[in-house]
């Protein structure tokens, strides 16, 4: 067992960690708590950039719906006349410098998120350890919003508005800081938010929205054809994911009525051909954030599924004018 499959049935599964964890959580939560204090005094400086920043961001590691919920506001402020950008860190490529993301980059430099966003929104993608400086990169290429694709805890990129993904199945865990829990701030955060979505699941936060990934169809990826699910339905594939929550993709694949033999992966892992080559002359099916990793070697039985984003009611509605209305309080006071 990996240690991270470990610590997952730690926070997932256990009604509390193991005692020897708990000192460092203690002592991550307080050098957090003082790193916050730091920008909140302004003992440490917050840049703001000259567009507004949205950030979309979470409570806990791994996968909780953030890029496709930002893909989904990209789209809609584009609606609405806006020319958004993107800015994230580039998680799983090896590039340290702050840059803009081409859409034919290799996802071993550039990371996969960032490749995904790219690919997807059509709009400019900037990454870096540097958030300031990539957003900065996106101003200057006449991006008049930036939309931050996690980096909930990166105070020193100022922010005008912020929405917390909450996993609706996951939640919390066992509401532990990290490395006894999976939470890198604790719950009381949520209080200082603009808005919080909870994304799928049952759980229901007060005041919270609900938003829903879906998936319909499969696409080649090799020349692109495009099947609909429920043509895989009764028959056994091979599912691949490198994502937070594996099972949340394996999981939907059921609900299509397809029996699926599951291969989870770390997040961000770096796939080889090995990795998603099986004998049995199976389906591969595979979310798109391990497609762009994929595409160089994969063959005719690999597919992937991409999600969208769908809210209840006219919730949609409510998020983005939680957001427009930040960014116009923004424009207000510059």
């Amino acid at each position: 067992m990996s240690v991270q499959s470990w610590l997952n049935r730690v926070w997932y599964e256990r009604a509390s960690p193991p005692w020897w964890l708990l000192p460092l959580s203690l002592s991550y939560g307080a050098a957090a708590g003082a790193r916050r204090y730091l920008y909140s005094k302004q003992l440490r400086k917050s840049i703001r950039v000259a567009s507004p920043v949205v950030v979309v961001g979470n409570l806990s590691v791994g996968g909780t719906g953030k890029t496709p919920l930002v893909c989904w506001l990209v789209a809609r402020l584009q609606e609405l006349g806006f020319k958004p950008g993107v800015v994230t860190r580039g998680y799983g490529g090896s590039s340290e410098n702050v840059r803009l993301v081409d859409s034919a980059a290799d996802p071993s430099i550039v990371g996969d998120e960032s490749l995904l966003l790219a690919r997807r929104t059509g709009v400019p993608v900037a990454i870096g350890r540097d958030r300031p400086s990539a957003a900065q990169l996106l101003v200057s290429a006449g991006c008049d919003v930036v939309v931050s694709d996690d980096g909930l805890q990166h105070y020193a990129l100022a922010r005008d508005c912020e929405i917390v993904v909450v996993d609706g199945e996951r939640r919390f865990g066992n509401g532990w800081l990290l490395p006894a829990g999976p939470l890198r701030e604790s719950e009381a955060r949520l209080r200082r938010v603009d808005a919080v979505v909870v994304n799928g699941g049952r759980a229901q936060l007060e005041g919270a929205l609900s938003m829903r990934l879906e998936a319909k169809d499969a696409l080649s990826l090799i020349g692109g054809a495009i099947k609909t699910l429920r043509e895989f339905a009764g028959h056994s594939v091979h599912a691949v994911a490198g994502i937070g929550n594996p099972e949340r993709f394996f999981n939907m694949l059921r609900g299509y009525g397809i029996e699926v033999v599951g291969h989870p992966f770390p997040d961000h892992a770096r796939l080889q051909a090995a990795d998603i080559s099986f004998p049995d002359g199976r389906p591969v099916l595979m979310t798109e954030k391990d497609a762009v990793k994929c595409a160089g070697f994969a063959g005719a039985q690999h597919w992937y599924v991409p999600v969208t984003v769908n809210f209840e009611g006219g919730e949609s509605k409510l998020l983005l004018d939680i957001v427009t209305r930040a960014m116009t309080l923004r424009t207000a006071r510059a």
